[in-house]
Formats: C-alpha cells, sequence, structure tokens
C-alpha cells in the first residue's frame, strides 16, 4: 500500500512537473497568436488582455500577405519564403544523400585510415561556425559569390558531419550480413547502398531530412551576411526587416510570426512518428 501511494506520488509530481514546462513553451506562443488577432489600438494597450475585447480581427494577416518592399511586386513575406525553399531544400536533400554515403563507407566498407579520417571529421565539429565567419565571407566576397544564393546553398551540398556521425550509428544497426550476402552475388557497393541499406534507413533519412531543413528554414546569421539585395531575403531576414519597418504595429508583426511557423508545424503533424522512429531506432539491431 505505501509502495503505491510513493508510486503515485512521482507521477503526480512528474506531470505538475511536464504542465509547468509545457506551460512555459505555451504561454509565450498564446500570447503572439492572440496579439496578432488584436487591432493595432489595443494591442498597443496596457495592461495586456489575454482575449481581444474588441474583437477577433484578420488585418494583421491581410497586411502581411499586401506588404510590399521597394520596387517589387510580390509580398515580401511570400518573397521571402520561396527564397528559403530555394536554399533550404536543394542542401537539405543533397547533403543528406552525400552524408548518407559518406556514412556507409565508414560503417560498412573496408579501408586504410578509416579510422583517422572519421576521427578528423567528428573533429570539425569542435571547431565553432563563428570563428569561420570571417574568413568565408572574404572567400565568397573574393569569388563574387556575396549577395547571392550560393553560399547558403553550395557548401550544404557536401554534407554535415553532424549528419554523417549519426547516420553511421544507424547504419551499424543494419546486419552486416546482409551486405556480405549481396556483395558475394556480385553487388557493388552502390548497389548495396541503393537496394538495401536505403530501403532500411527510410526512417533515419526523414528524421535527418527534418532537422535538416528546420536548422535552414530558421537560419538567420548566414542570409544576414551574405544576402544584400531585398529581393533576395529569406523568410527570417524578411520578417526582421518586416518588423523594423511597420513599427509598433504589433498585430501585423506577430502575424508574421505565426505564419512563418505554419511549415513547421505542418512537418512536425505529418512526420512526427516518423521523426521519432528514426531517433528511437538508432543504434539498436534493425
Amino acid at each position: 500500500m505505501i509502495k503505491n501511494k510513493k508510486v503515485i506520488f512521482q507521477k503526480v509530481l512528474c506531470y505538475i512537473a511536464l504542465v509547468l514546462l509545457a506551460s512555459l513553451i505555451i504561454f509565450p506562443f498564446y500570447i503572439v497568436l492572440v496579439t496578432s488577432f488584436k487591432t493595432w489600438k489595443e494591442a498597443a494597450s496596457v495592461p495586456f488582455t489575454f482575449i481581444p475585447k474588441e474583437g477577433f480581427t484578420l488585418t494583421g494577416y491581410v497586411n502581411v500577405f499586401t506588404y510590399k518592399s521597394g520596387m517589387d511586386t510580390m509580398s515580401t513575406v511570400v518573397r521571402g519564403f520561396i527564397n528559403t525553399i530555394i536554399t533550404t531544400v536543394p542542401p537539405t536533400l543533397v547533403g543528406l544523400f552525400a552524408s548518407a554515403l559518406s556514412a556507409f563507407a565508414f560503417a560498412k566498407m573496408r579501408f586504410r585510415m578509416k579510422k583517422l579520417f572519421f576521427s578528423i571529421l567528428i573533429g570539425t565539429m569542435m571547431i565553432p561556425g563563428t570563428v569561420l565567419i570571417a574568413p568565408h565571407y572574404m572567400l565568397y566576397n573574393l569569388i563574387g559569390w556575396v549577395d547571392t544564393f550560393l553560399p547558403l546553398i553550395v557548401p550544404g551540398l557536401f554534407g554535415s558531419a553532424t549528419c554523417v556521425f549519426f547516420m553511421r550509428q544507424f547504419f551499424f544497426a543494419i546486419p552486416d550480413s546482409l551486405v556480405e550476402a549481396a556483395r558475394i552475388d556480385g553487388m557493388g557497393w552502390g548497389g548495396c547502398f541503393i537496394k538495401i541499406v536505403l530501403p532500411l534507413a527510410v526512417p533515419a533519412f526523414l528524421a535527418q531530412g527534418i532537422i535538416g531543413f528546420i536548422g535552414g528554414y530558421n537560419a538567420y546569421l548566414g542570409p544576414l551576411i551574405y544576402l544584400q539585395s531585398n529581393e533576395l531575403y529569406t523568410l527570417q531576414i524578411a520578417l526582421n526587416f518586416f518588423q523594423s519597418t511597420i513599427t509598433y504595429d504589433w498585430p501585423t508583426v506577430m502575424a508574421g510570426a505565426i505564419i512563418s511557423l505554419v511549415p513547421l508545424l505542418l512537418i512536425y503533424v505529418f512526420c512526427q512518428r516518423f521523426f521519432i522512429e528514426g531517433i528511437a531506432t538508432t543504434g539498436m539491431k534493425l
């Protein structure tokens, strides 16, 4: 009886802690959401109202999709979203494939100095990205890539050390006997990767693809440094430019923030199961 009470007490404490932590995340999001539906006057008034007293309005969302910068004929936010897709999708897909190829080599193939090369690769993760900002900018400026999408796309096409490490751990879970049997039957390494490993690693590919897309979608420092023309701004830079231009119009600013969250929320809703499966099965025998 005492043991059961102890278990119940621990569960109650656990749920209380989860509710408090969830509130810390949901409460700021609710403030942004409810502000986006307020009038300009009520959003700027004090004290803050958790339910719009003047009623809900979509003026902020209309302003987001109608605001244009300079001579551009397209909405600033829409243009930013298109630019974000251009700079995010190719590096995510191609870079994921390149990382998977490297991970497959480190996990299943035997070659000289494999451990040394992998150690060097992992060692690059220890270098802070901010240290390389200046030399990267000098290089891209020298070859004429500044104020283009190329600095945001090309480096990502070669994959990342983090993705290689994750995929390598997942490939270790795939039995070597499957690959060895295919090799005995005359299949090349490329065939083993495409026909055997790739179908088994779909959850890991989806998990890393989601992580890569979210990282590129939310990228701010890179686009801020390399993009100078308004028509090249990605969504995050466009929102910042949008906020600085429409000062104190909080419903419009908050509506832009909500709109930028919609693609990520949709990805979470439809891909949550695959994402969790890809993370949970890493390192486990399949």
